[in-house]
């Protein structure tokens, strides 16, 4: 171990080492959570202990945890004394004592003092009434669990009986633990106790192994379902979670067994093997197999049904190493309802399906579409599939776009009623998505994910037709409109693309000339959930599309800026708050273009300011305020606001209006304002530490820092930052703390900070010292003054040099980056809590009457 290593053991051990305190308050903790006069401990508290345990033993894997603190062990014996222990007690013991023994030296302590196979073993709470409870055989099998990590106690552990039944067992939570417990025992046994590599050629495998190995098998040539679908969850966990090329040899052992479920249909179950033999797949171990393992997923996806296939078809396409055939065949189960939806809406069919061929019977996708309980569930199913591999930056396998998008649309269609289909199969299936949300927002997803892709330019006129009608219409509900805007916005992109490419001007302006008369109608809408989104729409479109000319002019034609500002007086926040944000990006087309085309520029510009800041001042509910002082930061970090002199003022207007916010998320707003103005100020006087400039190697310097100085106290930045150290919301102090240690940054390089002006005692020093004592009081220092009356004169330039030089920042963010709850979460305030819980017997016995 080098000495870096060594020193850096060392360092964790006495970190987490138990401190003298905490040895002390030990020993009344156990004695309290062993008497049973006393009321049962919080459950959360007993997690806490546990955990610190795990910190404890984890560090240091010697005895001396237990024989330094015998009341460890003294508990247990004190807990098995008991005839009828708390079931929250005896489970917290099991669990305690499997941690106590994951360390070899401390399982043999346990084990000289019969304590392990008192808890564990047959006498134990195994054979008693207290196995009743879920929670008691819980901490059994994590207890277990948490000592799974040398071969004492896999030995210990002889009989895996237990283990196998509680896979069986009626709480999920304890099933899932023991499953997990085996294929650690498994894998363990393997890696610990395996003599030589295991092949398919010379398999010896170690007893413990054996032993769950042939648990296994049996369960799977039992007749017993439960049983072997135990074994298909274990064998899914197993391949999973543990990529070792053993597993290739326990594949092979029992693959054929698997292979025979496809067609027992009285097993039941065909659902678990999809999970099992995706596991399988993504193992890298088989991801070189030819022939047997990829035949037995095609057999999987020819014979599972469509709902049970669609899962480990989406994953097969996921896979970068995989046959070319079996990577088809899942394109085709994963698309055949598609391809169904495409078919059953014309006949004959007017344009190429989807598929070719289809990989099992269109019987059957056809039965399922057919009906009332399956369709959507199997279209929501497919649609989330084909999103999903939509979402992947690159694509193993190419989709058929152009007939994707046409079934898209097809499905949206049959929602809203607006197609009729000549099919009696597309006329049931028409009746029952009529109106269903459900599949609408799903397939307005796909709509969406499918603008990024290439390929589907023919067909834009037709979809807009189709995004439109969704737009349009009084059956279209909120929800559903919401993902109508989002795909409607992504494709609007994807139209300015094309535009710009094959100067289809004239589609495009019609196509936006709709979108925005539509955008009128639903701004007017009597449903605020309307309007908000109309209103996050056009916000959307503006970041995106106003560079574009045809979309500005469009916007500009139409009544929507006058809509979205009326909207600043909505009776709902949440859409004034949203008219806020659109209002606020409306303002780089019609105020801050370089050639706005709005009429009387400035005067507008001013009054939507002013409303703007009226807003901010006097709006009641915390949403639209908070949307103003985000927009402000915005305007002023794309350099819209003006003139040095016009930022000053307009900073300063808005420091005064947000230190006094009830809402701290508008406090720290004004923050993030405060720390653009100060980034931009310092780089437009040209400081080399400016991130924005090139670093000079002098500083020109006295001027430049008095008049930066000066321009922050004229601001009031300094007056609003020492304040928002001491606010009762620690965001805000951070981030308050963080900006002014940037700001001493440009007036004291790190050589020189230490050896800053000195203040003495001064009237300065003096005022500096009160400073100091307030800051360290934090969010508890009362009427934070900011005139000058103690000493310390904010808007003075020499005085705020000073006392950057003078506060010890670093100390303060310290303080204010520690958790709020340093001091609750540490064991001994742990501990206290526990003893203040439980009480003392005298207490609990004192008579209520």
């Amino acid at each position: 171990m080098s000495v870096q290593l060594s020193w850096f053991v060392a360092r964790a051990r006495r970190r987490f080492a138990m401190s003298r305190e905490c040895s002390l308050l030990l020993p009344r903790v156990c004695a309290a959570l062993a008497d049973p006069r006393q009321p049962g401990s919080d459950d959360t508290c007993l997690e806490k202990l546990l955990d610190w345990f795990r910190h404890l033993a984890a560090f240091d894997p010697t005895e001396k945890l237990v024989q330094d603190n015998p009341c460890l062990t003294e508990f247990i014996t004190s807990v098995l004394a008991l005839p009828e222990p708390s079931p929250s007690i005896l489970s917290f013991t099991l669990r305690l004592a499997g941690i106590l023994a994951a360390s070899e030296n401390r399982f043999q302590h346990l084990q000289q003092e019969k304590l392990l196979v008192r808890l564990f073993g047959r006498d134990g709470p195994l054979n008693s009434a207290m196995w009743e409870d879920a929670s008691v055989r819980s901490g059994w099998v994590e207890g277990v669990h948490s000592m799974m990590h040398h071969q004492p106690a896999l030995h210990f552990l002889c009989n895996g009986d237990v283990i196998f039944t509680l896979q069986g067992d009626p709480s999920l939570f304890v099933a899932s633990a023991a499953n997990q417990l085996l294929v650690h025992m498994l894998t363990f046994s393997v890696e610990s106790e395996a003599t030589k590599p295991l092949s398919t050629k010379d398999c010896d495998w170690p007893a413990s192994a054996q032993m769950i190995i042939k648990h296994i098998e049996d369960s799977l040539q039992s007749s017993s379902a439960s049983h072997i679908k135990q074994s298909l969850k274990l064998l899914t966990s197993l391949f999973g979670s543990c990529h070792a090329t053993w597993t290739e040899v326990l594949w092979l052992g029992i693959v054929k067994q698997i292979e025979s479920f496809l067609t027992e249909e009285t097993v039941q179950a065909q659902h678990m093997l999809a999970n099992l033999l995706l596991n399988v797949a993504w193992s890298p171990v088989f991801c070189d197999t030819e022939g047997s393992f990829w035949a037995l997923v095609t057999s999987a996806l020819e014979r599972l049904t469509p709902v049970q296939a669609g899962p480990l078809a989406v994953g097969i396409l996921r896979l970068y190493k995989c046959p070319q055939d079996v990577r088809i065949q899942a394109l085709t189960v994963l698309l055949q309802p598609m391809d169904c939806i495409l078919r059953a809406a014309s006949q004959p069919l007017e344009y190429a399906g989807l598929l070719d061929e289809s990989v099992s019977d269109p019987i059957t996708v056809e039965s399922l579409l057919s009906s009332k309980s399956s369709c959507a569930s199997l279209l929501c199913q497919t649609l989330a599939h084909l999103e999903e591999l939509l979402s992947l930056i690159r694509l193993p396998v190419d989709l058929p776009y152009t007939s994707l998008l046409r079934s898209l649309m097809t499905i949206l269609q049959f929602c809203n009623g607006f197609l009729s289909p000549a099919s009696p199969l597309g006329s049931t299936i028409s009746r029952i998505l009529i109106n269903c949300f459900r599949v609408q927002r799903s397939a307005l997803d796909v709509l969406a994910a499918l603008s990024e892709r290439k390929g589907c330019d023919t067909l834009i006129g037709s979809l807009f037709d189709v995004l439109l009608a969704y737009l349009e219409s009084p059956n279209t509900s909120p929800t559903v409109l919401k993902k109508t805007f989002q795909a409607t916005s992504k494709w609007l992109v994807r139209l300015q693309e094309l535009s710009c490419s094959n100067s289809q001007w004239q589609q495009t302006e019609k196509i936006l000339e709709d979108v925005f008369l539509v955008l009128q109608k639903r701004l007017c809408s009597p449903c605020w959930e309307v309007r908000d989104s109309s209103l996050e729409f056009l916000t959307v479109l503006i970041k995106c599309l106003r560079d574009q000319d045809e979309f500005r002019q469009s916007l500009l034609s139409s009544e929507v800026p006058r809509l979205t500002e009326n909207l600043l007086e909505d009776p709902e926040s949440y859409v004034r708050a949203s008219a806020v944000t659109a209002v606020g990006h409306l303002a780089f087309i019609t105020f801050f273009a370089p050639e706005s085309p709005v009429i009387g520029n400035q005067c507008n510009k001013e009054n939507t300011v002013a409303k703007l800041q009226e807003i901010l001042s006097t709006d009641s509910e915390g949403f639209p305020r908070r949307a103003v002082i985000s927009i402000f930061t915005k305007w002023l970090r794309q350099g819209c606001i003006g003139q040095l002199e016009d930022t000053e003022q307009f900073v300063s207007r808005v420091i005064q209006t947000v230190e006094h916010d009830l809402d701290w998320e508008v406090r720290r707003g004004g923050l993030e304002l405060v720390e653009v103005f100060c980034s931009q100020t310092v780089c437009q006087l040209g400081l080399s530490e400016c991130p924005y400039a090139p670093v000079s190697s002098a500083v020109s310097s006295s001027i430049h820092q008095n008049e930066l100085l000066q321009i922050f106290c004229r601001a009031k930045v300094f007056s609003f930052l020492f304040r928002s150290l001491c606010d009762c919301d620690k965001p805000v102090g951070q981030r308050a703390c963080d900006i002014l240690l940037g700001l001493r940054d440009n007036f004291y390089p790190i050589s020189t900070l230490k050896d800053s002006q000195g203040t003495g005692d001064s009237p300065a020093g003096r005022g500096i010292a009160w400073l100091q004592r307030t800051l360290g009081q934090g969010s508890l220092a009362q009427n934070f003054p900011t005139d000058g009356d103690n000493g310390v004169d904010f808007q003075d330039p020499e005085s705020m040099m000073i006392v950057l030089g003078t506060i010890d920042l670093e100390e303060l963010h310290d303080e204010l980056n520690k958790s709020s709850d340093h001091v609750e979460k540490s064991p001994q305030s742990l501990l206290q809590d526990i003893l203040a819980t439980v009480g003392t017997t005298e207490e609990n016995e004192a008579d209520c009457y």
